[in-house]
């Protein structure tokens, strides 16, 4: 993950919202089932609200139930991070964007094919454009 200066630290503080901050910063987590990127439906593509990635396709995005935005894929194999959380009593892996290091969610072994993987994702710190003709 890229290091980011202490500048640039302020500068994302003064900018992002309060949540999102605690969320790409601190490793925080959106209440579920509050975000209404999870009930999203219409194509297009993810981005990471803090520098502008693509994260996401939406033809990745299922319902998983969990109450967050989730997917089977990443946007691109070098779009996402990970590394092992242990907040928990067993290990997590934590994703990040690979682009400015903001945390997304986590990834778990629970999807769908054709990957067998969840990406959990907060919606707070995902920016949703949608197709031109679906704007």
């Amino acid at each position: 993950m890229p290091k980011l200066t202490d500048a640039e630290i302020e500068t994302l503080k003064a900018r992002l919202d309060p949540l999102t901050y605690a969320i790409a910063f601190e490793e925080g987590t959106e209440r579920a089932f509050t975000h209404p990127l999870n009930t999203e439906k219409r194509a297009g593509d993810y981005h990471c609200k803090v520098c502008g990635e693509a994260l996401f396709k939406a033809d990745h995005k299922y319902e998983s139930g969990s109450g967050w935005p989730s997917f089977y894929d990443a946007a691109d194999r070098g779009a996402v991070d990970t590394k092992t959380d242990h907040k928990l009593l067993t290990p997590r892996t934590e994703i990040h964007c690979a682009n400015c290091g903001a945390h997304l969610g986590h990834v778990f072994p629970d999807g769908p094919q054709p990957t067998g993987l969840r990406y959990c994702t907060n919606g707070t710190v995902l920016d949703f454009r949608p197709e031109q003709s679906e704007r």
